[in-house]
């Protein structure tokens, strides 16, 4: 079984079984006076859980940008020295879950570029739908041989608006991005700067969270609020959907590129958000206990225990078991470090599966009448693992609840779901996916309930992936998926050097460079 390049095993707790892959998260700090690279590393740490294949932080110093980028977690990427090298008063950082391109060096993030003024460098979270056209837009107006990112072989769309800043003479940074982010189609919660300006900018949806904080000697923007509580900043408000920061020595600047048409991601409040984190106003630990509230009343049962699969199900399990009157209880132990060795398991180890990750406590299960709730079912090969596992440990009736619809429908704003053909639920019944699963009964949670636990206007939400009601237009088949930009009859030309292309300060050039 390959390792993932951060070392850790390509499973999670299945081999071969892909569950919903987290967006990214992007950190941006101002803040003169204030060791900005330390800012973002602990931001970074705080979204962590958006993505572990790179990681990568820019600095400035008000006359050079400093980028420092490699694959692996947060802390496998940076140490002291690393960080102390990245001096300045404003950075922005990325840790990357790749929906668009291949997981390499080239694509990890912050992208850097050329603009008329300087450079850029950016980091993104979310997943556009319109590559296609905005390759003939790169192509158009910088002609066809590829230049910066794009030459030295990064395939994101991330790249591509990054190529789309370069601007000219007569604009600057500012006024590019606003003639640019409109341009934009599908999920983008942007951070970026140049050599003197933060900037955070979002889609008209709101699909992926953004918000702003105040510290004492500086802005923070961030994926979500936890990354503000680790540095002490307190929160402001979020990015609003079509907004432009601007954050440099005159203050915060905010100018509207679009008008919103809320389309926020349901999904970041099932499962892709840490649970201390605030979207729109609302906590999503409240909304998860609340969904376990809502599916003990949509489907209850007659059972002993309720237990959650670590870790993603245990607010649903709390919120189901108080609202049920059945005692909550941990029947299930998560090895919080095997997902990191870099030893592969044997053959006799790997068809354990899920043992490398959980284990029951069969004294606690015993004899007992089980609900496991957890947040999603994808492909199923978990669940039934371990539906097996609980009850060779002893369990006397296994019943499933899920605080999420049957997912059905893939994801194209920046969320990496199987394919729809891998989806069991696909043309199966929840009675007929229960079956198959080995549980006495399964129960999934309406996607009225689901919403009505955010508190937010089920028109101000995404829950394409449960409904196929997608609010952002597509486009055709072939002008979607995650490895588009690879293809070679692209009207972009070969792969240059795009050193030549990308006049930048010291540092600048070596960020693209492989260390």
């Amino acid at each position: 079984m390959p390792l993932r390049p951060d070392g850790r095993l390509t499973h999670d707790l299945m081999p071969g079984e892909k569950g919903p892959q987290d967006a990214c998260g992007v950190f941006g700090v101002w803040a003169p006076g204030e060791e900005v690279a330390k800012l973002a590393y602990f931001g970074l740490y705080a979204l962590q859980h958006r993505g572990q294949e790179s990681a990568g932080i820019a600095t400035s110093n008000g006359e050079q940008i400093l980028v420092y980028k490699d694959m692996g977690l947060v802390s496998q990427v940076f140490d002291e020295t690393a960080l102390d090298a990245l001096t300045g008063h404003l950075a922005v950082g990325h840790c990357r879950y790749s929906t668009t391109g291949g997981v390499t060096w080239e694509n990890a993030q912050p992208t850097l570029g050329a603009t008329a003024g300087g450079t850029v460098a950016l980091g993104h979270n979310g997943n556009l739908t319109n590559s296609a056209e905005l390759v003939n837009l790169v192509a158009e107006r910088y002609g066809a041989q590829r230049r910066g990112e794009l030459a030295r072989g990064n395939t994101t769309d991330t790249a591509l608006i990054t190529a789309l800043l370069a601007g000219d003479q007569d604009h600057t940074l500012a006024q590019t991005a606003l003639e640019v982010l409109p341009r934009l189609r599908g999920a983008f919660s942007l951070v970026f700067m140049d050599e003197g300006t933060l900037y955070a900018a979002r889609d008209p949806q709101g699909v992926r969270p953004l918000v702003l904080g105040r510290l004492q000697r500086g802005w923070v923007v961030a994926s979500e609020t936890p990354a503000l509580d680790i540095v002490g900043a307190s929160y402001v408000r979020e990015v609003e959907p079509g907004e432009l920061i601007t954050i440099d020595a005159d203050g915060l600047r905010s100018e509207r590129f679009a008008e919103p048409e809320r389309a926020g991601c349901v999904f970041e409040y099932v499962y892709l958000a840490r649970p201390d984190n605030t979207i729109n106003g609302r906590s999503v630990h409240a909304s998860r206990v609340e969904m376990g509230r809502t599916l003990a009343r949509e489907h209850p049962v007659d059972a002993d225990l309720v237990i959650p699969t670590p870790e993603s199900g245990t607010p649903a399990a709390v919120g189901y078991a108080a609202e049920s009157g059945i005692p909550f209880g941990q029947g299930l132990t998560k090895n919080a470090y095997v997902g990191r060795t870099f030893i592969q398991p044997s053959d006799t180890l790997r068809q354990l599966g899920i043992r490398l990750k959980l284990n029951p406590l069969r004294e606690v299960i015993r004899g007992k009448r089980l609900v496991v709730v957890d947040d999603s079912i994808v492909r199923g090969n978990t669940q039934r693992a371990l539906i097996r596992m609980l009850r060779e440990a002893g369990a006397a009736e296994v019943h499933v609840r899920i605080s999420s619809p049957p997912v059905k429908w893939p994801c194209f704003y920046g969320i990496d779901f199987a394919s729809r053909a891998e989806l069991i639920a696909n043309g199966l019944t929840a009675d007929e996916i229960g079956q198959s699963l080995g549980a006495d009964s399964l129960g999934y949670i309406s996607t009225d309930g689901m919403i009505a636990a955010t508190e937010q206007p089920a028109s101000q939400l995404c829950a394409a992936c449960f409904t196929g009601k997608y609010p952002i237009e597509l486009p055709t088949a072939d002008q979607l998926g995650k490895h588009l930009l690879e293809q070679a009859e692209l009207p972009l030309g070969a792969p240059e050097d795009g050193l030549r292309q990308v006049a930048v300060g010291a540092g600048g050039s070596t960020a693209l460079d492989h260390p």
